[in-house]
């Protein structure tokens, strides 16, 4: 069946009135969180996201009926903002597999032949290692990582201070304040009471 230009111009008006954010980002065991808007007159419409490369044969994974209720299916979950027409995606402990093309789908009833299409927004999700995290929040001049207690790994107080010690320890400074200039000292102090001595004791200088 041939689309008549009003409708061809329908649909395309409803494609360009559903936005999203084209790509997000997160780490393994994290979440991300995927707002899209959409026009005024989707208001009462289904909106669902799914997955895959295309829209037209991406697989739903969920979907939400009514305004302002959220749905959930496993780790992901959506939510209708009916107040300010958008939806929000919520993807929960992340791993490497989820990483992928996804899309913010409406459904839509005013077209019925094989040229309609549900208005949608491509959106990437890419899912980076927890160890990248790692690496990049630590500062550049970090002498050591942070201990934490996994439960596993039980590390004493006198570990911790001489780990948190270790740095100061191996300071180029502090090795000649130790064996040059202590010395040092230790031998002018030693004088000073030789002297004393001396000059107190009879027959002394």
């Amino acid at each position: 069946m041939r689309l008549c230009p009003a409708l061809l111009l329908l649909c395309l008006r409803g494609c360009l009135s559903l936005t999203g954010p084209g790509s997000v980002s997160g780490y393994v065991g994290g979440t991300v969180h995927v707002r899209c808007q959409y026009g005024k007159s989707y208001k009462d419409h289904v909106k669902y996201w799914c997955r895959g490369k295309h829209d037209t044969d991406c697989k739903t994974i969920v979907e939400i009926k009514r305004n302002g209720e959220e749905k959930k299916n496993g780790r992901v979950s959506i939510r209708d903002h009916a107040e300010n027409f958008s939806m929000t995606v919520t993807m929960e402990n992340l791993s490497e597999d989820d990483a992928g093309s996804y899309w913010c789908k409406i459904q839509t009833f005013f077209i019925w032949d094989s040229w309609s299409r549900d208005p949608a927004v491509l959106v990437k999700v890419h899912v980076f290692p927890a160890t990248t995290l790692m690496e990049t929040t630590l500062p550049a001049t970090t002498p050591f990582l942070p201990l934490v207690n996994t439960g596993h790994l039980r590390i004493s107080t006198s570990e911790v201070f001489l780990l948190q010690l270790w740095p100061l320890l191996s300071s180029v400074h502090f090795q000649v304040l130790v064996f040059l200039k202590l010395p040092l000292f230790l031998s002018m102090l030693c004088a000073v009471f030789w002297v004393n001595r001396l000059q107190k004791t009879p027959g002394g200088i």
